[in-house]
């Protein structure tokens, strides 16, 4: 009896800052100014402004994934196979941009990449051309890959250092050179971590808003952009909140493919 009553903060804070706001948010999603229940709220994401803004967050997000991804699978890789503990230095410098704030990770690239940034000055100084990537989507997916990219590492990192090293051995003492164990015994071993940390990176990639404000320049419109403005400029709670029952659907479809593919919680867990 004691040990549930240590759970009633936790139940408490899940109820307060989970399931209260989630049903506000499925409340005004499924009503009108009024109160009437009605799904227009929903099917104002088919409308061409919104539609757009949801397929270039799909776009982009999607792009920011698999960049993550590429960069990261190598890296947990040779992070493996140095032998790098979990708590070593090397782990600890890709967990600690994540203990800084996100808003000034975001607002540092954005003085990085301004026409007057600390690049260009760089660049101008040694008498090379200056680049022009603020305000674009390559800026927004410079972004998302740099505040995302420990989400991918991480869970890689934790699955492939669960894989026995005589696995390796035995694919290797059968003939199969590094193509055919990366593709036939490294990948599929580690999908668990693989699809934890798509999940992990697609998702706030998919809902972001902040780092398309500071690197798009207001300019470039994600459906992220356009919820956020409903709720704070427009004062629409319903047609926010219509909106963001949209983008949950995509959430519960990572949560089904985490809860499918990594049901022991192998790339989660580090």
């Amino acid at each position: 009896m004691n040990r549930k009553l240590l759970a009633g903060p936790y139940i408490v804070w899940v109820i307060g800052f989970t399931v209260i706001p989630l049903l506000m948010i499925v409340y005004y999603g499924l009503t009108d100014a009024s109160g009437a229940f009605t799904l227009a709220n929903i099917m104002e994401i088919a409308r061409e402004e919104h539609a757009k803004a949801l397929w270039l967050a799909l776009l982009l997000s999607l792009a920011s994934t698999v960049i993550c991804l590429l960069l990261a699978f190598p890296l947990a890789m040779v992070l493996r196979k140095r032998g790098v503990g979990r708590g070593s230095f090397v782990i600890f410098l890709f967990i600690m941009p994540m203990w800084m704030n996100f808003l000034l990770r975001t607002l540092a690239w954005q003085t990085l990449l301004e026409k007057n940034g600390a690049i260009n000055a760089f660049l101008s100084f040694l008498h090379l051309p200056g680049i022009s990537i603020i305000n674009t989507p390559g800026a927004i997916i410079l972004g998302m890959v740099y505040n995302f990219l420990p989400f991918m590492v991480l869970p890689l990192y934790n699955v492939l250092c669960k894989i026995d090293d005589n696995t390796i051995n035995a694919a290797r003492d059968l003939g199969a050179n590094f193509f055919q164990t990366l593709v036939w015994v490294w990948i599929p071993l580690s999908l668990p971590g693989i699809i934890s940390g798509i999940t992990m990176v697609f998702v706030p990639a998919l809902t972001t808003f902040v780092i398309s404000n500071l690197l798009g320049g207001g300019k470039i419109l994600l459906i992220g952009n356009v919820i956020e403005q409903e709720f704070t400029k427009s004062g629409n709670w319903n047609l926010g909140s219509g909106l963001s029952l949209v983008l949950m659907i995509f959430i519960l479809i990572s949560m089904m493919l985490v809860e499918k593919y990594d049901k022991n919680g192998e790339g989660t867990a580090f």
